[in-house]
């Protein structure tokens, strides 16, 4: 299915591995020159050169935090106005919220509330005067199921949830949507860390840990990130025009609802 992208700018953040990177490789198989953004500037590198290789789009590594001001502007400096923009930041500590005090509020909201919103403000009205944009936040299937260990993460999202559905309705009409993607258990190497401190926790093998988690799932198994990063390259297409202020799930069907 061609999505109509070739020729297309993205912004990508967070997206030297796992599911950011999985969207920027999607992106890239349709045509779409790439600007990623991750702090860890090797490994950065490494997936432009892969993404190049694979998918022969012009790819250019920003190596910073795109939770900080500085780390925006740099972004922003080398895709000032891109077609797509797709938000994505690391998500804060587990814990109590009984040990959670006003910094580390501010710190989950700045990344991954405000800075959605401060790149959303910076790129959208070029969008809507090209009249075309696509703009995907990765959240959480904990804003659909929250998580009690996950508070910091819960606020923040849901915070940027409601934003969210406030201005795509506004957006849309320029051809310009907004639309979440909360994934499930993807098979990252934040899972896998997080499968080898539950299984410590317990003293149980990795191994018996990780198969109990994913029998656990309707699916049986884990998500494959390339069907993430299908699933948000498609939000981005041409003919995705219709779809905003949307969350889409995607866990595999653990969350037993029916809304």
């Amino acid at each position: 299915m061609d999505l109509g992208l070739k020729g297309k700018t993205a912004l990508v953040c967070a997206s030297s591995r796992g599911l950011g990177r999985a969207c920027a490789m999607a992106l890239g198989r349709e045509g779409v020159a790439l600007t990623l953004v991750a702090r860890t500037a090797v490994t950065l590198e490494a997936t432009v050169k892969e993404i190049e290789r694979e998918t022969g789009v012009r790819a250019v590594a920003v190596a910073a935090d795109i939770a900080s001001a500085a780390g925006r502007q740099a972004a922003l400096a080398a895709c000032p106005e891109p077609d797509i923009l797709i938000n994505n930041a690391g998500g804060p500590p587990p814990g109590d919220f009984h040990d959670w005090e006003r910094d580390d509020w501010i710190k989950a909201l700045d990344a991954n509330m405000l800075t959605p919103i401060e790149l959303i403000k910076a790129t959208v009205d070029s969008m809507i005067a090209k009249r075309f944009g696509r703009i995907v936040n990765i959240t959480s299937s904990a804003v659909k199921a929250p998580i009690d260990i996950l508070g910091l993460s819960n606020g923040a999202r849901a915070g940027l949830t409601g934003f969210v559905a406030g201005i795509a309705r506004k957006t849309v009409r320029h051809n310009v949507t907004i639309n979440n993607l909360l994934p499930g258990p993807f098979e990252t190497d934040r899972l896998r860390e997080n499968m080898r401190v539950q299984a410590d926790k317990a003293g149980r093998p990795v191994e018996e840990v990780t198969q109990e988690r994913m029998a656990g799932n309707p699916a049986g198994r884990f998500g494959d990130p390339e069907e993430f990063g299908a699933a948000c390259a498609f939000l981005c297409g041409q003919k995705s025009g219709f779809i905003t202020g949307q969350n889409l799930l995607l866990d595999g069907g653990a969350f037993p609802g029916t809304l």
